[in-house]
């Protein structure tokens, strides 16, 4: 029996109430959030110095490569040498930097393979690390600097690391299972200064385990000669830089030298090809010239060289196309002050550079100030043009005075980027550093055509000198794909100048007043 004063319905209203605050104050248990957190895993790692005793002394990085910790990136540390940090399920690369009680010595220990799917504990022990033991053939040269590039591929994720050392004092192990054949990649590269010469010593080598420990002594026979000639400006000394490195991810050396002077490196054929980048000494008030040789090939045995900052001056083709019309928009990209060895700097030192479009005889653009590109909006349709460009060098070490280039072709709307055919000539003699030629000698000036009358696609071509800055002319055939030149008296600059047609009707006139001077 029900002894309660309170009517029954309304116990029951009042209960059901209570049920529904009770719910509202407690939310639902969201269970699919729950099942999108990714499980995680204790990573524990454990550092020994060469002693075989925990170390304060170490850096280490985790990286995910593939997996839910893919994106994850830790850099865990603790005082006791032990440290343990939750990772999300995944393969890892692992690397820890061990430095010894003397400060100058390090053990990189590099795991590319660490799959966490379970508790884990890894331990990087210094002393299963081997010594780096590279070094060129002159036992007195003078170790400048090396760094070692680790890469790790798995699922086709890449992760990249690498170490940079100025004492070779590096040592290096492979912790941990190997990971799959082919997947890590691991070079070293290393930079050492003789008494005469550079040396830039590289290995690379893949398979499916870090380097532990790596010994190369290359013999002088083993190494690929590269040599830098630097040029400048007659009665001029100045002091100019080389930066050399491997093609692709490396570290580099760099070195200076004299201008006028020369260069001469060492190098391993097994690290591939080279690049240079040659630094022209400062002129007051401007800014840093500078050239660049990439993907130089290299033999063991053989010398490369390459001579910076030298006549003749003029215009060159890169990879790129030196004119496209895109829509109604004509672009010029032509560099007109390449080195004679065809280097493009990347600030020429010039007074004025100008260039003008006519189309069908008629001036429609003028740009000025840049002797390289220059842009400019046509009206639609096909029609006759000329592009002229114009670099005056009055006052600027080397020779070359004036550099004109003068482009005829007929172009129309087009519905993207096409290239415009247009064409340079490359006029190459054998110059003394300072950009001179012995007075009264006979002179070989071989002659290169590049672009679109290249290949034998040149109509007609007409060749001449002057002596006088180019007031007068006198034509020059062409033999064996060389002008030959009767010098003048010392202290005269020779002048040269190609007219020449390709076989679609296109045409160049390129005028280099003062391309080399006599001595």
């Amino acid at each position: 029996m029900n002894t309660s004063s309170v009517p029954r319905r309304r116990v029951l209203r009042n209960l059901a109430l209570a049920v529904v605050l009770v719910g509202a104050a407690t939310p639902a248990l969201d269970t699919a959030a729950l099942a999108a957190q990714p499980t995680t895993y204790a990573l524990t790692i454990v550092h020994l110095g060469r002693d075989g005793r925990p170390t304060d002394d170490y850096e280490t990085a985790v990286t995910g490569i593939s997996g839910p910790g893919a994106d994850t990136s830790v850099r865990p540390h603790d005082a006791s040498g032990t440290t343990t940090v939750r990772l999300p399920r995944g393969r890892y690369l692992l690397n820890s930097e061990l430095t010894d009680t003397d400060g100058r010595s390090t053990d990189w220990i590099i795991q590319p393979r660490l799959d966490l799917d379970h508790d884990t504990t890894v331990t990087v022990d210094a002393r299963t690390a081997a010594p780096v033991d590279v070094s060129p053939p002159d036992s007195t040269a003078t170790f400048q600097g090396g760094a070692m590039f680790v890469e790790v591929t798995h699922d086709g994720v890449t992760r990249d690391i690498n170490l940079v050392k100025y004492t070779p004092t590096l040592r290096v192990a492979h912790l941990g299972p190997d990971a799959e054949p082919g997947s890590v990649k691991q070079w070293y590269d290393s930079y050492w200064t003789g008494s005469t010469v550079g040396y830039a010593l590289g290995h690379t080598g893949t398979g499916s385990r870090a380097l532990t420990g790596l010994v190369r002594h290359p013999s002088a026979a083993e190494l690929a000669t590269v040599r830098i000639d630097a040029a400048a400006r007659p009665g001029t000394r100045q002091s100019a830089s080389v930066d050399i490195k491997p093609t692709g991810l490396a570290m580099g050396g760099s070195r200076s030298l004299p201008a006028p002077g020369t260069l001469t490196y060492l190098v391993t054929p097994e690290r591939g090809t080279w690049d240079l980048t040659y630094t022209v000494p400062d002129t007051p008030g401007a800014e840093s010239n500078r050239y660049s040789a990439d993907r130089i090939a290299v033999r063991a045995g053989r010398t490369t060289t390459h001579t910076f900052d030298n006549a003749v001056f003029g215009p060159t083709l890169t990879d790129r196309p030196g004119v496209v019309r895109d829509g109604d928009e004509l672009t010029l990209d032509v560099p007109m002050l390449a080195d004679g060895d065809g280097h493009v700097p990347s600030e020429p030192p010039h007074e004025t550079a100008t260039t003008t479009l006519h189309r069908d005889g008629v001036l429609i653009g003028k740009r000025t100030g840049d002797p390289r590109r220059a842009s400019f909006t046509v009206p639609p349709g096909r029609a006759a043009y000329r592009i002229t460009s114009t670099v005056n060098r009055g006052g600027a070490p080397g020779t070359a005075t004036r550099v004109s280039a003068s482009w005829t072709f007929t172009s129309g709307t087009t519905t993207g980027p096409v290239p415009v055919p247009v064409s340079v000539v490359r006029f190459s003699p054998e110059l003394s550093p300072t950009g001179t030629a012995a007075a009264g000698a006979q002179l070989r000036v071989p002659v290169t055509v590049l672009g679109a009358a290249d290949g034998g696609r040149v109509r007609s071509a007409l060749y001449a000198y002057s002596t006088d800055g180019g007031t007068t002319w006198t034509r020059v055939p062409v033999e064996r794909g060389a002008l030959t030149i009767r010098n003048p008296r010392a202290g005269t600059g020779v002048s040269l100048r190609a007219e020449l047609t390709d076989t679609a009707g296109n045409t160049l006139t390129q005028t280099l007043v003062d391309a080399y001077r006599t001595h």
